[in-house]
């Protein structure tokens, strides 16, 4: 996978780029990622990126031209079957508080694409001409306000990285996670068995894998009820799972 990042601040990524999986799914050329400084792209002496909104406000808006520049350059820089790639063929995402919420299954989605776009915010927005005329998608990743994109994309990246076939070393790593079919992982332990009195559960020293995953199963269903029931509504489940979840419908917790 290749994904291509615009950013007024290309040197925040340094330090995600040259650490735990992104950087040996690099090592590895399983995943190619390029910087894009967006202020290389403005035509002014200044190397003006921003200016005054129209219509009056606060803050500062990022100028339409360095970024659809920019962007422009990434794809005549790219050929797919000697055909220049079109926005159609590569997701342009806009990283924005008031894009679509970013979720497991856009991780999912976005993780089989050959290429990716990434596009950074900052200061007081971006030029709406940009999201309309130019992204295929806006996505957020949660309702608050960053400084930036930057923190946004290296969630992506991240999130997006680790289903990459070959990234992990285990292709089932991701089978059973969290969010995986919209349930919370059951709870882990590891060793020691005992520790300050607290105890391992037994059936998970017991050997029966068959009543083993009927204990994460249900567990999942528990913690998914406990912690984000508004999840339940969207997860495939067995008869015995219904029938658990019935049983806690009425349990307060």
């Amino acid at each position: 996978m290749h994904i291509s990042i615009l950013s007024l601040f290309p040197n925040m990524f340094n330090a995600a780029m040259s650490e735990s999986m992104i950087k040996k799914a690099i090592d590895r050329q399983i995943l190619n990622i390029e910087i894009y400084n967006i202020r290389n792209y403005a035509k002014d002496p200044h190397k003006m990126v921003d200016d005054t909104p129209y219509g009056g406000g606060a803050g500062m808006i990022m100028k339409p031209e360095p970024i659809f520049e920019c962007v422009d350059d990434i794809f005549a820089k790219i050929k797919i079957d000697n055909t220049l790639v079109t926005t159609s063929e590569i997701p342009i995402i806009l990283l924005s508080p008031q894009g679509t919420p970013f979720n497991q299954s856009k991780a999912n989605e976005l993780s089989k694409k050959s290429h990716l776009v990434l596009i950074c915010g900052h200061y007081g927005g971006i030029d709406s001409r940009v999201e309309e005329h130019l992204t295929t998608e806006c996505i957020s990743i949660g309702d608050y306000i960053l400084t930036g994109g930057e923190l946004p994309a290296m969630i992506l990246v991240d999130a997006i990285t680790r289903l990459i076939p070959g990234v992990l070393g285990d292709e089932r790593s991701t089978d059973n996670e969290t969010f995986s079919n919209n349930l919370l992982e059951s709870p882990s332990y590891t060793r020691p068995y005992e520790y300050r009195g607290f105890s391992v559960p037994d059936i998970l020293r017991s050997g029966d894998h068959k009543k083993i995953q009927n204990w994460k199963k249900e567990e999942s269903v528990k913690r998914t009820m406990e912690k984000r029931p508004d999840l339940i509504t969207k997860a495939q489940l067995n008869s015995g799972e219904l029938s658990l979840l019935k049983g806690l419908d009425n349990k307060t917790f």
